[in-house]
């Protein structure tokens, strides 16, 4: 069956941000404790780095517990309510009332897949321990100014590569054959630019159908 997945990242005000956080943070915050993430992310960890993509079906019978426990860990879901609005109460939902909404100064970084999931692709890239220095959960995360800028440091040391670690990473990139901005470049971006501009940052991952 198939499905298409989306990832933004979008600049928002701290009044945005806080009226945002009792809404979201919840979400977020019991995506992270969720035993059964935390099993799947130690497991990620014991067998990094997965091999190539492109090796994955044809060494299935090999990996295939491994690669389908990496693709549940990454896949979008957590906050998949905030997409549309269902089961939130309201008429709240991610397209109007956070995506559609983010402040002028910052491009949003965005990545729309078809059967397949852009954190997925960035964290095969990156492996678990640049990964982990990204705040939140799997793509998920809402920081204030302060926060964005106390975090910029971590980041940054999440995307910096030698040349050759930089050719690596491209090469476990799936999504870099689509077109639109590499997620190896979008997110260190917004951070750059949000903290720059003094903004807060929003990241939601979620099916959209």
């Amino acid at each position: 069956m198939g499905f298409t997945s989306a990832w933004l990242i979008t600049a928002h005000d701290d009044a945005f941000v806080a009226e945002l956080a009792p809404r979201m943070r919840p979400h977020i915050e019991a995506a992270a404790g969720d035993p059964e993430g935390r099993r799947r992310w130690a497991g990620w960890e014991r067998v990094a780095p997965l091999p190539h993509w492109r090796e994955w079906r044809e060494r299935w019978p090999e990996i295939g517990e491994d690669v389908r426990n990496f693709e549940e860990l990454t896949a979008a879901g957590p906050l998949d309510a905030f997409y549309d609005g269902t089961d939130l109460g309201d008429d709240f939902c991610a397209m109007d009332d956070v995506w559609c909404v983010a402040a002028d100064e910052v491009e949003p970084f965005h990545a729309v897949r078809s059967k397949e999931y852009a954190v997925a692709a960035l964290f095969h890239a990156l492996g678990p321990g640049r990964a982990a220095r990204l705040p939140g959960w799997c793509g998920n995360f809402l920081l204030d100014s302060a926060a964005v800028r106390a975090t910029l440091a971590q980041v940054e040391e999440a995307f910096s590569f030698s040349p050759e670690e930089r050719a690596a990473a491209e090469e476990q990139d799936w999504s870099a054959l689509d077109d639109g901005e590499s997620a190896l470049e979008g997110p260190l971006r917004c951070w750059r630019e949000a903290a720059a501009a003094g903004l807060g940052l929003c990241g939601l991952a979620a099916h959209v159908y």
